[in-house]
């Protein structure tokens, strides 16, 4: 079930999506069958693909996830750590790595990942007595990806000793359920993709987990202008994918009266 989730998930990024339905297209139109159907087919796989890769569009997508959460602002000297006082734990959420040999712990990282990491640092150096809470699987025959996210934070000068490792949970849902159960009732500060944190928030919240959310790796919060109409790139694209991913996510837990 898992893994046909995923794959229904992914088929439905505007990508892949648009490459399904060029595929289709190109076929009936090689083919010399259903003309029309495959015209069409093909301008709306061209349709996502200039949608989806328009800045205004992606911006436009994220804005509103990022925005539901604040970011921790900047620890003013000698002021405390102001919200999150309370906080045992410190739980930096996967976000993928590779796995190139000869690569320092913090180069193998996604750029999400990195991002989550160093905010999650941050955060950490303000509550002395917490935890760091890794997460993330690994593929086949190679290191988890809580166990790179561990030794990049090892690098940024995060003692091995205060680092706890979740290798199993495959997705957030997983995620939720084992920081609940390894806090034990305990609040915690919960980091992951501004972008994420509202699907990421909910599944934590209906795990009981006692959290304080503190988003990381904004990517959309720009403020909308005309111009981002005239503007299209990968990056944006990339954007649109996050957004797209997220959006699904909640409207699946809404149908699962989640």
């Amino acid at each position: 079930m898992f893994e046909l989730k995923k794959a229904v998930s992914a088929l439905l990024m505007p990508l892949p999506a648009a490459l399904v339905l060029l595929a289709i297209g190109a076929a009936l139109l090689l083919l010399g069958r259903r003309q029309r159907l495959g015209r069409l087919l093909v301008a709306a796989a061209a349709a996502i693909l200039v949608i989806f890769s328009n800045s205004l569009v992606s911006t436009a997508l994220l804005g509103p996830l990022e925005a539901r959460y604040p970011a921790v602002p900047e620890f003013s000297a000698g002021a405390g750590p102001g919200r999150l006082a309370g906080c045992r734990y410190v739980v930096v959420l996967g976000g993928g790595n590779s796995d190139s040999p000869g690569l320092p712990a913090s180069s193998l990282l996604s750029s999400f990942a990195l991002g989550r990491l160093v905010e999650g640092c941050r955060i950490l150096r303000e509550l002395p007595g917490a935890r760091l809470i890794v997460t993330g699987p690994g593929r086949h025959g190679h290191p988890t990806h809580a166990a790179r996210l561990a030794a990049a934070a090892e690098s940024l000068g995060v003692p091995a000793s205060r680092i706890d490792m979740i290798g199993t949970a495959r997705d957030t849902e997983d995620e939720s359920h084992a920081v609940a159960a390894l806090a034990h009732g305990a609040r915690v500060a919960l980091v992951t993709s501004a972008w994420h944190m509202p699907r990421a928030a909910h599944l934590f919240r209906k795990a009981g987990a006692d959290f304080v959310p503190c988003p990381a790796d904004f990517l959309g919060l720009e403020p909308l202008s005309p111009r981002m109409a005239l503007v299209w790139g990968p990056e944006c694209l990339e954007r649109s994918t996050f957004a797209v991913h997220e959006w699904l996510g909640l409207l699946w837990l809404r149908l699962r009266g989640a």
